[in-house]
């Protein structure tokens, strides 16, 4: 079978999450998955000691982020594998997710992602995930996960180390100028919980600031400053 996939999960202190997420994975990737790769950015928690029971192979990655631990997995791929999955720990695929991803590979993608759920019923979190149907670039974030070609992940030269927040935003729009990008109907289901702890209207706000300062030239520095004193989170 050609369509093999490789599905890299960056964590930081994720041991609540992460054991029943690689079981769900096991499950609903079928035989189109061919390794999980949990990336970890230094968990303090056991999350590396639950991962690597579970069967998943665990990377220590230079230093904690997004962007660094995703390509930190990337390179511990198997050479059988040809698609990449990116996954945030506590975001769950569609059933069949590998099927799915496998499909849309066969019939000419280059990459893609699906669409977003949350897992709380508020009304205003609803309205964010309703516009993630939309194929705009702007409305493309990590929540929803990110399949690509291992080819063309690393004719980008992967995710861009030097950037702690908006990485999911910036490999897309590289990504959507060398290949076709589709956006899937099935949706992610992820979790809500910087909402509840933050309150959603104002994560949503500081959301928007970080977005539009971003687009406007912001330095990483004022970003991730802007991230870590105003958003409050347990978790990685």
């Amino acid at each position: 079978m050609s369509t093999r996939i490789s599905v890299i999960i960056p964590v930081l202190n994720e041991a609540e999450n992460i054991g029943p997420l690689l079981d769900y994975l096991h499950k609903e990737g079928g035989e189109y998955v061919e390794e999980l790769i949990v990336a970890d950015g230094g968990s303090t928690d056991g999350t590396t000691v639950i991962s690597e029971k579970k069967g998943a192979l665990t990377v220590l990655a230079p230093k904690a982020g997004r962007a660094v631990q995703m390509n930190a997995g990337a390179e511990m791929i198997s050479s059988t594998s040809s698609i990449i999955y990116f996954l945030h720990a506590d975001t769950y695929p569609p059933k069949n997710f590998g099927e799915k991803i496998a499909q849309a590979i066969n019939m000419g993608a280059d990459s893609g992602c699906f669409r977003l759920r949350f897992d709380d019923p508020h009304p205003l979190l609803t309205g964010y995930a309703w516009f993630t149907r939309f194929r705009s670039t702007l409305l493309r974030f990590g929540d929803q996960s990110l399949f690509v070609k291992n080819k063309l992940f690393r004719e980008i030269g992967g995710f861009d180390d030097n950037l702690t927040v908006m990485e999911d935003q910036e490999i897309v729009r590289q990504i959507r100028r060398y290949g076709r990008f589709v956006l899937l109907r099935d949706t992610v289901v992820t979790s809500a919980r910087k909402y509840r702890k933050n309150g959603v209207l104002r994560l949503q706000f500081i959301f928007s600031v970080i977005f539009i300062l971003y687009y406007l030239g912001a330095s990483q520095q004022t970003l991730v400053h802007l991230y870590k004193n105003l958003i409050r989170t347990d978790f990685g």
